[in-house]
């Protein structure tokens, strides 16, 4: 039962499914048997579980959307709660072995098993998500989400009282670094003593020490938390201790009704149907996309009530520049914490050089 329409990557438009009771099947490691039309068999596997209503959960909406859009001629399974190292590369191999045509891979984490398992099942088609190697059998594909966290800065110095923001997050890898340093460089264009405080968590979902770290930060200060974690603890905390929040690859709205400002929300369907697509008809090529907000594969959940039409009005122009490019959320000059200048006035970072990012700017 298809939801509404969302705008896609001008691939294809791609009907989004409301929450649904899961295929009998889904987590199942076997396909059905071959028929005389096969079925494209395609797999997703996960780092965390589908309820996570977040990273996780937008993910198996796309997976949910492929086996709406293709009907008949495709057959999904997910593996949810998959760890990394030796554990993914034995789902992996399994998925391969029960006959998966084509697998998603839907974590960083994953990147290191999906590229020795492709070598030894070069028939395997399989899309790695914000990963940076590429093989034969294996394309890569991200979401700019910093872009996102650049208009989740802009209102968080505008509406912020106290002037420190907290953000819980997984791990100082770039992916993640890249959304600290763009959410802290757009707060402190509102507000020059802007001040973000981070707390590692050293995984991509736990309920329990993402609570106690969004409490933590409150104490010392911050009266808006952010993160990049796969729960929605930060906002249930955000929201009980009645300061605000943005959410993280989904709306929290639902949990965090007075807490939320907005959300980053993931929009995985339309690049996972059209590389669908492209298997049914002969075209997949290994490759690297990254897609944002102008593709439409990053997107921004309505405006909570705790923001002001000035706070509205300047994230919408932040949102606007960066869709029509205008607006770099990396355009210098940027100077990191020891105070070192990392990119020159007039020149913005290069792909390349945000895929890799190892620094964190002055107030972060």
């Amino acid at each position: 039962m298809p939801g509404k329409t969302v705008p896609g990557n001008n691939l294809i438009s791609v009907p989004i499914l409301s929450r649904r009771a899961l295929l009998a099947a889904a987590g199942a490691f076997a396909f059905s048997p071959a028929r005389a039309t096969p079925k494209l068999k395609i797999a997703f596997i996960y780092t965390g579980p589908v309820a996570d209503g977040g990273y996780t959960y937008q993910h198996d909406l796309a997976r949910q959307a492929i086996q709406h859009h293709f009907g008949g001629a495709v057959e999904t399974h997910f593996v949810e709660n998959v760890g990394e190292g030796q554990e993914c590369e034995r789902v992996l191999r399994q998925l391969a072995d029960g006959g998966a045509d084509m697998v998603f891979s839907t974590s960083f984490s994953f990147m290191n098993a999906v590229t020795r398992v492709a070598k030894l099942y070069p028939e395997v088609k399989f899309e790695q998500a914000t990963g940076y190697k590429t093989a034969p059998n294996v394309a890569e594909y991200n979401l700019r989400f910093y872009e996102g966290r650049a208009v989740c800065g802009t209102l968080a110095g505008l509406l912020s009282k106290t002037g420190i923001a907290g953000y819980v997050a997984a791990y100082p890898i770039p992916e993640v670094v890249m959304g600290i340093n763009a959410f802290t460089l757009a707060a402190r264009a509102q507000n020059p003593h802007f001040r973000v405080r981070v707390v590692w968590i050293s995984s991509w979902i736990d309920p329990g020490r993402e609570a106690d770290a969004a409490n933590s930060l409150i104490d010392q200060g911050a009266d808006i938390l952010t993160d990049h974690m796969d729960s929605a603890a930060v906002m249930q905390t955000a929201q009980a201790r009645g300061v605000q929040a943005f959410g993280q690859s989904a709306d929290r709205s639902a949990v965090g009704p007075t807490a939320q400002l907005t959300a980053i929300i993931d929009n995985w369907a339309p690049y996972c149907i059209a590389r669908v697509q492209s298997v049914l008809d002969g075209s997949w090529r290994p490759g690297s996309v990254w897609l944002g907000m102008k593709q439409g594969g990053v997107e921004l959940a309505p405006y909570g009530p705790a923001v002001t039409p000035p706070a509205r009005a300047a994230a919408d122009r932040i949102k606007t520049g960066i869709i029509d490019g205008s607006v770099h959320p990396f355009a210098g000059p940027i100077i990191d914490q020891s105070g070192r200048l990392r990119v020159a006035a007039g020149q913005t970072m290069s792909d390349d050089d945000i895929l890799k990012m190892d620094f964190f700017v002055q107030g972060a």
